[in-house]
């Protein structure tokens, strides 16, 4: 008697092992379907660079500044225009502004100064242009605006706002600019949470006047799913079949800038899929992304790619700016 109840316990407890590992699978299959259609549309243009229609590694201006953390937008006329920054021999790093034709040769046009980085341009729709960068000493997020083209590549904002800190007494930064109505503009950033490791952020500033910013705990949470206990860092929105995605990076470890990893994050689910970026060399870790919808220089509509790639976890030759684009 004693050993049938055994058997039957130890049946049930088979069986209920089974059901749970049943259920183990069924749950990792459905969190790694992807986290929308614009997520996995980003994935098949952006993770193998070897396909890609275009690259280029290790992006230089004409002088040879190097083009860190580059974020490329395209002109009305077709030329396409880059802000990025370089860290000179003054020990400071300089944003900049530049243009091409063909995405790979890159002229010049204006050095934003000393203390200026991790750039992000807009147009604001009426033929003017919207630019946001960190600044420092007193790290901090700058806007300007610019009332067209030329104003732009010759320095003369029309307008400027330099934000006050208000989620952290040490830094805030790394903008990106998502979005022009008239008078608002609508950007999010980093914070450095309690002086120590930097966290998402949102931002409205109104008629060059007024500021808000909330953190952006929604975003964090889902980099830290994927074991990131480092910075979170720079972001930019594309929109593919539809939906809007957020290109960003995490760190899994803070001071390692061999862990910077990609990732596709889905605003609608709160959910972000990691991107298995493929290069020619495998390089492994990437940094400061960002994503634009354009034409190429062969007339085609594209998805361009800027990513940098730091020289821990690089592949020979591909340390630095690397920027390539997929026809659609």
């Amino acid at each position: 008697m004693t050993v049938r109840v055994s058997r039957a316990v130890l049946g049930l407890a088979v069986a209920l092992a089974l059901a749970a590992a049943l259920l183990l699978a069924h749950v990792a299959a459905a969190s790694s379907a992807p986290a929308s259609t614009g997520t996995a549309r980003l994935a098949a243009l952006a993770e193998d660079v070897t396909a890609a229609d275009g690259h280029r590694y290790d992006a230089r201006d004409h002088t040879g500044r190097t083009m860190d953390a580059a974020q490329i937008t395209q002109a009305p006329d077709g030329a396409y225009l880059a802000v990025y920054h370089t860290l000179l021999d003054d020990g400071r790093f300089h944003a900049a502004v530049a243009t091409s034709t063909d995405l790979r040769h890159w002229h010049r046009r204006h050095d934003f100064g000393p203390g200026t980085h991790q750039a992000s341009l807009v147009g604001n729709g009426r033929g003017g242009y919207v630019l946001a960068y960190e600044k420092d000493p007193d790290n901090h997020i700058a806007v300007r605006a610019y009332a067209d083209e030329a104003a732009l590549l010759d320095g003369r904002p029309a307008r400027a706002f330099d934000a006050p800190r208000t989620l952290s007494r040490c830094a805030e930064g790394t903008p990106s600019i998502t979005a022009v109505h008239g008078d608002t503009i609508e950007l999010t950033g980093h914070y450095r949470a309690d002086c120590d490791t930097d966290r998402q952020l949102r931002a409205t500033l109104t008629g060059f006047r007024d500021w808000h910013a909330t953190p952006d705990r929604r975003l964090d949470r889902a980099l830290q799913t994927w074991g990131n206990g480092g910075n979170l860092g720079d972001r930019a929105p594309v929109e593919l079949d539809g939906r809007r995605v957020l290109l960003v990076e995490g760190q899994r470890w803070r001071g390692d800038f061999g862990s910077w990893r990609t990732y596709a994050y889905d605003p609608l689910s709160g959910r972000a899929d990691r991107l298995a970026i493929s290069t020619h060399g495998g390089s492994r870790a990437f940094a400061n992304p960002s994503a634009t919808l354009l034409t190429d220089p062969h007339g085609r509509p594209a998805l361009l790619v800027s990513l940098f790639i730091p020289a821990q976890g690089a592949a020979l030759g591909e340390a630095g700016q690397l920027v390539y684009w997929r026809k659609l």
